[in-house]
C-alpha cells in the first residue's frame, strides 16, 4: 500500500480519523515549515508518534515526568542513551524511504530501556503514550505542508493506542491551550520575571519561590518538567502576571520556533468530539476559562505488549501477551511532588568552563551566569586540574582542541580523582564524527556541545544534566 499526495489545508483530525478505521499497516508522513513528523498506525491503532524537533529533549522530558514511577531511570541512564542513540543531526532524527522507514532514534532507546529492564510493560505503555499525546498535539495544528502514506514495515509495536481517545484528549488540550490566547502562542515560549517592585501584584495570585528562580529562559513546556506540573496549568498560574506585564514572553528558541503556532481562531469542528470530550471542554469554558486537563485519561491504552528480549532483532510481536492493562490510580504523578528536580532548584550550581578561546569563556559566562548558575571560566589548560579541584563545580565544559593540550587525556586525568568520579563532563568541539564520541565515551565524557552553539543548546544541556 502506497499513496502520496500534497495539501494546502490538511485536516489532520479527518486524516486520523479516516485512517483510524482502517485495516492495514500505516505509517504518515508530513512535513511542514521544515519540521518532518511520524505516525505510524496498525490496524487503526497508533503505536507510535514522533517529529523530527529535538525528540531526545521530549524523551528527555518525560523520563523525569516519570521519575517517580521509574527511580531506575537515572540521569547517568539518561545520558547513556543520548550517547548512545542520539544522531548528529536533529533532522536524521527520523529518516524517510520510499521503500521503507527506520524506527525514529528515540523509540529504539526507548527499546534498550526495555531490554535493559528499566521499563516494565505498563511503564513503557504509559512514556509511548505521553510521547505521542505531544506530538499529535502539535500535528493537529498543521495547516499547510506535504504528505505520505506509506505501508508501515520495520517497526515492533510496544503498545497500541485508540487514536480516536488521543485526538480527543489533544483536542481538549489545545482548546485549553486556545483560551490563553493571543498572550500564549507556543509551549515553548519562555518567560521572563521582571523586578517585581515596579508592578503591584497584590491582586495577583502568588508565584513559588522556586518557579521565580528558573524563570529566565527556560520554555513553559521545560519549566513544567523543572517543576514537576502540568504545563498548561503552570501557564494558567502565570498567565495573570503575563497579563498585568510583570512577566514578559521570548518567542521559542530555535528550532522549537518551527512547530505550528495556537493559532487564534477556533480549531475546527471535530465529528468525533464525544460526551467525554464535550463535558471537558465545556467546563473549560463555562467554568474555568483556564482551567486545564492535567491528566491522561487511563483509558487512552487499549493494548499493552510485554517487554522484548532482543533489541531490534524481533521479527514480529508477543502477540499472546497482549493484554488490556488497567492503570492504578497513582501512575500520574500528583501536582506538587517533591523530587530531585524541585529539590535543586534553590541550588546556585557551580559550572567551570575550560578554553583557551575567551570569546568563547565570555560567551558561556554570558548565557549562564543570569540563569542561577556560577561560573567560573578557565583560559589557561595547564591550570585546569588545580582549579576544578578547588571550585569543586557540579558541572564541566571543556573544549576538546586547546592549544598543546589533549582534552581527551585532561578528562581522563579529571575522572580519575574520585571527587568527580559522577561529576559531568560536557565536551565543547567542533568534532562530532563516531570516532570522536566513542572516544569520549571511552574517557568519561557525559555529552557533546557542539560548536557554534546557541544559548538554547548551551541550556538544554545543563538542564540535563543538573535539573
Amino acid at each position: 500500500m502506497s499513496n502520496s499526495g500534497t495539501f494546502t489545508k490538511l485536516r489532520p483530525q479527518s486524516l486520523l480519523r479516516q485512517l483510524s478505521n482502517s485495516s492495514e499497516n500505516i505509517c504518515i508522513q508530513a512535513f511542514s515549515n521544515s519540521v518532518s513528523w511520524i505516525i505510524y498506525l496498525e490496524q487503526g491503532k497508533i503505536i507510535y508518534a514522533s517529529h523530527s524537533v529535538e525528540p531526545f529533549d521530549r524523551l528527555e522530558r518525560h523520563l523525569r515526568r516519570l521519575a517517580e514511577q521509574i527511580p531506575q531511570i537515572t540521569s547517568e541512564t539518561r545520558v547513556q542513551l543520548r550517547m548512545t542513540f542520539e544522531l548528529d543531526s536533529p533532522n536524521q532524527s527520523i529518516e524517510y524511504s520510499s521503500n521503507s522507514i527506520s524506527q525514529p532514534a528515540e523509540y529504539q532507546a526507548i527499546y534498550w530501556l526495555v531490554n535493559q529492564q528499566n521499563l516494565n510493560s505498563t511503564q513503557t505503555a504509559l512514556l509511548v503514550q505521553e510521547l505521542v499525546i505531544e506530538v499529535i498535539e502539535s500535528f493537529l495544528l498543521i495547516k499547510e505542508g506535504t504528505y505520505q502514506l506509506t505501508e508501515l514495515h520495520n517497526i515492533i509495536p510496544l503498545c497500541s493506542l485508540d487514536t480516536e481517545k488521543i485526538s480527543e484528549h489533544c483536542h481538549a488540550r489545545l482548546t485549553s491551550w486556545q483560551s490563553l490566547v493571543p498572550k500564549i502562542s507556543s509551549p515553548y515560549q519562555r518567560p521572563y520575571l521582571l523586578i517585581k517592585s515596579k508592578f503591584p501584584t497584590k491582586d495577583l495570585p502568588e508565584l513559588q519561590p522556586d518557579l521565580t528562580n528558573w524563570m529566565k529562559g527556560f520554555s513553559l513546556r521545560h519549566l513544567a518538567v523543572i517543576m514537576n506540573q502540568d504545563e498548561i496549568q503552570l501557564t494558567q498560574s502565570l498567565y495573570p502576571h503575563i497579563m498585568n506585564g510583570a512577566i514578559i514572553l521570548h518567542e521559542p528558541d530555535p528550532p522549537f520556533d518551527k512547530l505550528p503556532k495556537i493559532f487564534t481562531e477556533s480549531l475546527p469542528a471535530s465529528e468525533w468530539v464525544t460526551e467525554w470530550v464535550k463535558t471537558e471542554v465545556s467546563s473549560i469554558i463555562a467554568q474555568e476559562p483556564r482551567s486545564t486537563i492535567t491528566k491522561a485519561p487511563s483509558n487512552i491504552i487499549a493494548k499493552n505488549i510485554a517487554p522484548v528480549t532482543k533489541l531490534l532483532q524481533i521479527s514480529a510481536p508477543f502477540r499472546e501477551n497482549l493484554q488490556e492493562p488497567t492503570l492504578p490510580n497513582n501512575i500520574n504523578p500528583p501536582q506538587k511532588i517533591v523530587t530531585a528536580a524541585t529539590a535543586t532548584t534553590k541550588k546556585v550550581h557551580k559550572i567551570v568552563s575550560v578554553d583557551d578561546s575567551p570569546t568563547i569563556l565570555k560567551e558561556i559566562s554570558r548565557f549562564l551566569e543570569s540563569e542561577n548558575f556560577s561560573v567560573v571560566t578557565i583560559n589557561d589548560p595547564l591550570k585546569a586540574i588545580m582549579s576544578i579541584i578547588r571550585h569543586k563545580p557540579d558541572l564541566i565544559l571543556l573544549d576538546l582542541n586547546m592549544a598543546g593540550v589533549d582534552g581527551y587525556e585532561l578528562c581522563r586525568i579529571i575522572r580519575n580523582n574520585s571527587k568527580f568520579k559522577a561529576t559531568p563532563i560536557i565536551f565543547v568541539t567542533g568534532n562530532k564524527g563516531i570516532v570522536d564520541k566513542v572516544k569520549a565515551k571511552l574517557v568519561g565524557a557525559s555529552g557533546y556541545l557542539t560548536k557554534p552553539f546557541t544559548r538554547a543548546e548551551l541550556l538544554k544541556i545543563v538542564f540535563m544534566h543538573l535539573l
